[in-house]
């Protein structure tokens, strides 16, 4: 949670953090995968009184039927807590798949297609926008996504929401990327020129 205290200290109100794939799922080490689920527990329960505090909204987003019942229960209770502030907005992505946020966009449009709730020549990019898990947000396309470790891959993440992205690809490990990293990225990405697909 620090990584997004920092955001929120440098001025940037919504934030998306990638905190477990549902490839994660498939890691041979069983007990680092509990592991994971206890740290998010204990996360959940230190932090309530922080987000509460300084009013940041929370949506988990994600397949939530691998989750543990105790670590729903938190999720729950946090997003209750915190559901009618606005202006910082924290979502945390766990069991979160892009080609299954996708695909259950695809599976809800079909499904109300089928009942005549909409027309198939109706569908189109905000209509699917309105599908997604991140419909939570006022902003659900970033502006900036960070990739650490090196890895220049966006590992299944936003597939949808990040065709206008810039990417960051910091060669710094996660656990290390603290305000000072924040601020390189900050600063590479006002260097920038967005196009949007657009030729300038």
């Amino acid at each position: 949670m620090e990584n997004a205290k920092d955001c929120f200290a440098m001025g940037i109100n919504t934030v998306s953090l990638f905190a477990f794939s549902t490839e994660n799922w498939a890691r041979p080490e069983v007990d680092e995968v509990n592991g994971l689920m206890s740290l998010f527990e204990e996360n959940f329960r230190s932090e309530l009184p922080f987000f509460q505090r300084d009013k940041i909204k929370i949506s988990v987003i994600g397949n939530r039927t691998k989750i543990p019942q105790s670590l729903l229960g938190l999720i729950r209770e946090t997003e209750e807590a915190t559901k009618s502030y606005e202006g910082k907005h924290l979502i945390l992505a766990i069991d979160y798949s892009g080609k299954f946020d996708i695909l259950q966009a695809c599976k809800s449009l079909a499904e109300k297609a089928k009942n005549g709730v909409i027309q198939v020549e109706d569908i189109d990019e905000s209509v699917i926008d309105k599908e997604l898990m991140t419909k939570c947000s006022d902003f659900p396309n970033p502006d900036l996504l960070i990739r650490t470790s090196g890895e220049q891959r966006i590992s299944n993440f936003f597939l949808w929401q990040s065709a206008y992205t810039e990417l960051y690809f910091p060669n710094v490990l996660w656990p290390d990327f603290g305000e000072a990293e924040y601020l390189q990225a900050l600063t590479w990405y006002q260097q920038r020129q967005r196009r949007f697909g657009r030729r300038v």
